[in-house]
């Protein structure tokens, strides 16, 4: 990685925007700290890497929960890596679509913008609904109060409501909600961690922790089920394009939201990586713990080291991490919801691109990334099934349309014209890896997770992401191509801008 030395100061963001056909909108009220502070949060290993434990328990146990975190972990730094340089390159909401719109034209941008908006979508779905449960969870704890499905998607739907009105204040909120949550994260893995180790209880083993394999999903090769196993980290590593969708309101957007992106990766790659060892290593009854009452395998660690009161406790701190991590996808969504109908791509684009003129933030695409994820999980009331094939697109969305500009860049050859941030001589062979790597976890996240195969326990993942494509097919023939241009097409687009930043909601 390296910065370019230049005897001239650094351009002006706003400069940068409008050499890109952009014209400059949103507040810039974000620096390099509180643009990596939206990405960690959204990673949010409290709320991954929590609801997925019990996944990883029957999907090949210890040996692969950690040893793929590490292998995920270090590959998804590489994607990482290899966008940011195209991030500094392109400093702006749109993130992926706009840089594959720039790097491989029209149907490239439209296809890597349907799969992230869905992706996102899909994301808060599954991050606000997960906090819902969780927060059932707790009122089990505290109240013994049976949750039902009618139950939780009414906190599902307050959790929503409270996200929508806190990203309407605008970013200098937001801003400030993000600094909290990453010092809430890692401060709370710290108190989990160092609760879980320093209590009276007994502790598994070094050799259990890192070499104990087991086995629930049907499948027998152990090569097959590390592979799935893999997805604890797989659906836990997404999200890290935020640092881009708020490149707009970041200062020195070229090389803070680039760093922002790559410091997030790392910091929760080390950070999971203790969480789960701690969770593993306090972990009293296997059985037990994976076919809990509560339903969240990590209460049940908390219950049986720390009684009702110290799980209610470390309960809280996970419940209030994963609100940030949603309040965090909202914003970002709703940047890309924002530059996407900047290039007249959703229908109703006039209405989601209006920025309010008070907070100079996009409030009608904030309420847009709040009501659509509550319509996708209303499945949930009638069939889990059905519901987990709507969110899987979030990861076989989120990482292709990371892919895509990437592969697009290295396609440029020489062509391509990396920003102030770029890996230089590394960007080719880095690139090539990463590429390579999102082609392989997107088959994985598509493969059969537990046999025998039935409605219940099919893997919606792979249908969703050809539904998704053939959506983006269809519409790019039906109205894409005669609508969608991006906002560097022309003057006019430019000019309308000023008619719709106009107004309070």
């Amino acid at each position: 990685m390296s910065h370019r030395s230049v005897a001239t100061a650094p351009p002006d963001d706003d400069d940068v925007l409008q050499a890109l056909g952009i014209k400059p909108e949103l507040s810039r009220k974000m620096g390099t700290f509180g643009n990596y502070a939206i990405s960690v949060s959204v990673i949010c290993i409290l709320a991954g890497g929590m609801s997925l434990f019990g996944f990883g328990l029957g999907h090949g146990g210890p040996v692969v929960m950690l040893g793929s975190w590490v292998v995920i972990g270090g590959l998804t730094l590489l994607v990482g890596m290899s966008l940011a340089d195209v991030v500094s390159a392109y400093p702006t909401s749109g993130g992926p679509y706009f840089m594959a719109e720039k790097l491989g034209g029209p149907l490239f941008g439209w296809v890597t913008g349907w799969l992230n908006l869905l992706g996102l979508l899909g994301a808060i779905a599954g991050i606000d609904y997960g906090a819902a449960a969780f927060v059932g969870a707790f009122a089990q704890l505290q109240w013994d109060i049976a949750p039902t499905p009618t139950s939780t998607m009414l906190i599902f739907g307050g959790i929503l409501l409270l996200h929508g009105l806190l990203n309407s204040a605008g970013v200098r909120l937001v801003n400030v909600l993000n600094s909290i949550s990453v010092w809430w994260q890692l401060g709370g893995v710290a108190i989990i961690v160092g609760t879980l180790t320093l209590a009276p209880a007994k502790h598994q083993s070094a050799g259990f922790v890192f070499t104990h394999f087991h086995n629930d999903t049907g499948f027998s090769s152990p090569l097959y089920v590390a592979c799935i196993g893999a997805l604890l980290a797989g659906y836990t590593f997404c999200g890290y394009d935020a640092s881009a969708h708020v490149a707009e309101e970041t200062k020195d957007a070229q090389v803070s939201a680039p760093k922002g992106m790559v410091r997030s990766i790392w910091v929760s790659w080390v950070a999971g990586f203790i969480l789960i060892a701690g969770l593993l290593s306090a972990m009293q009854d296997y059985t037990a713990t994976q076919n809990t009452a509560t339903g969240v395998p990590p209460v049940q660690i908390f219950l049986d080291v720390l009684g009702t009161g110290g799980a209610k406790a470390l309960l809280l701190i996970v419940i209030v991490a994963m609100l940030f991590c949603g309040n965090a996808e909202v914003a970002a969504a709703s940047r890309m919801i924002f530059a996407f109908s900047r290039s007249r791509a959703l229908p109703g684009w006039k209405s989601w691109r209006r920025v309010n003129s008070r907070t100079k933030t996009p409030t009608r695409a904030v309420w847009f990334a709040a009501v659509v994820p509550f319509v996708l999980a209303l499945p949930a009331l009638w069939s889990p099934a059905a519901y987990g094939a709507i969110t899987a697109i979030n990861a076989v969305g989120m990482i292709p349309a990371y892919g895509i500009p990437v592969y697009l860049a290295l396609r440029k050859g020489r062509d391509y014209q990396s920003g102030p941030w770029t890996l230089g001589r590394w960007r080719r062979p880095v690139g090539v890896v990463a590429v390579a790597y999102v082609v392989v976890i997107t088959v994985v996240f598509c493969l059969p997770q537990s046999a025998p195969i039935t409605g219940e326990t099919f893997n919606y993942a792979g249908v969703t992401l050809a539904i998704a494509l053939l959506f983006a097919a269809v519409t790019w023939m039906t109205r894409g191509k005669r609508d969608y241009q991006l906002a560097a097409a022309g003057t006019a687009l430019r000019d309308e801008a000023d008619a719709f930043s106009e107004g309070g909601f």
